[in-house]
């Protein structure tokens, strides 16, 4: 070949080694940078969950254990879910001090609140026997501003349980700010908030709803985002923000990676997104029918939600990636 057709530029130099490309790595992963969702359920057995293959029901022993082994790998968190037995209209379990996400929360702070950020999820859905968001109206809508009154009710106990940061996943206009008020007013000014702010009515959440028995009839689009539009959840987060947020989300994670760069680009606070059921439960069952290698899908699709903008990730795969990351497996 001629030289005047020889390439001059050549980028595969520093893709030659291990060595070159870690050196030239853009994008890696800590564990610090991880945070793993947890259900604990009523009850004395944990129990399996189908459709998210090595995830379960906690219950609060065995959560002792699940916590302890995402501290010892480094993980940033744990995000709380309550699974209760008896659930009601107005998810009257979500502000029972001794209900089980309040009880789990307490359980989980005292075995290790010194090493990882405690973290709750803060909605009705896991606790209303219609299995909505919030609480409804006469003519079966989920009513925004009434909604607004247990949140700011679910906040204090939360906060009074040991829960660190409360994950706000209503969307419910207003959420932030109401949440923010009744907090600072009830001197608990260092709890602070994870705002769901751009969450889409997916259908990656349905292994989800397995996770937390829910009672769900109909769906949640007159809240949730539209997956259709970008700019929406640029401006929920905007919102938020203004609302006094101190932490913003997009969720799911995959799927809105444009949505997480343009949050990501415009935030001047912490940007998280979530791996959620569906994306866990995808890799999984394709890696268990050999199609996929699933050391490598699970640890490139959390770094591209990272390359995106995410600070933080929320995933299922959040002690095992962490374990790893410690042992160089991947990096």
């Amino acid at each position: 070949m001629s030289e005047s057709f020889l390439p001059r530029v050549r980028p595969r130099r520093l893709r030659a080694t291990p060595a070159l490309r870690r050196a030239v790595s853009e994008t890696r992963l800590h564990p610090s940078e991880l945070v793993l969702p947890i259900f604990v359920r009523e009850g004395d057995d944990p129990v399996a969950i189908a459709s998210m293959p090595g995830v379960v029901q906690h219950t609060l022993d065995s959560v002792r254990a699940a916590v302890n082994e995402a501290a010892a790998a480094g993980v940033g968190g744990v995000m709380l879910f309550g699974v209760p037995e008896v659930r009601d209209a107005m998810g009257s379990g979500a502000t029972d001090p001794d209900g089980i996400l309040n009880l789990a929360t307490r359980v989980v702070a005292d075995e290790v609140g010194d090493a990882l950020v405690v973290q709750t999820d803060l909605c009705l859905d896991e606790f209303t026997d219609h299995g909505h968001c919030g609480v409804l109206d006469a003519l079966g809508r989920v009513d925004n501003d009434a909604t607004l009154e247990r949140y700011s009710e679910m906040a204090l106990v939360q906060a009074a349980s040991g829960s660190a940061l409360l994950g706000l996943s209503g969307m419910m206009d207003g959420q932030v700010a109401a949440v923010r008020a009744a907090l600072d007013e009830s001197g608990f000014i260092d709890t602070a908030i994870l705002a769901y702010s751009a969450k889409y009515a997916s259908a990656y959440y349905g292994p989800f709803r397995e996770a937390v028995a829910s009672t769900l009839q109909g769906d949640r689009r007159s809240y949730q985002l539209d997956p259709g539009n970008r700019r929406e959840g640029l401006r929920e987060a905007m919102i938020d923000i203004d609302e006094g947020a101190d932490i913003v989300m997009v969720k799911p994670a995959g799927s809105y990676l444009d949505v997480l760069s343009d949050v990501a680009a415009a935030s001047d606070v912490p940007v998280w997104a979530y791996q959620v059921s569906g994306e866990y439960a995808m890799i999984e069952a394709a890696a268990a029918n050999g199609w996929i290698d699933r050391q490598r899908a699970v640890h490139e699709s959390v770094i591209g939600i990272r390359r995106a903008g995410a600070d933080t990730v929320l995933t299922y795969w959040a002690t095992e990636l962490a374990g790893w990351l410690n042992d160089g497996v991947v990096a």
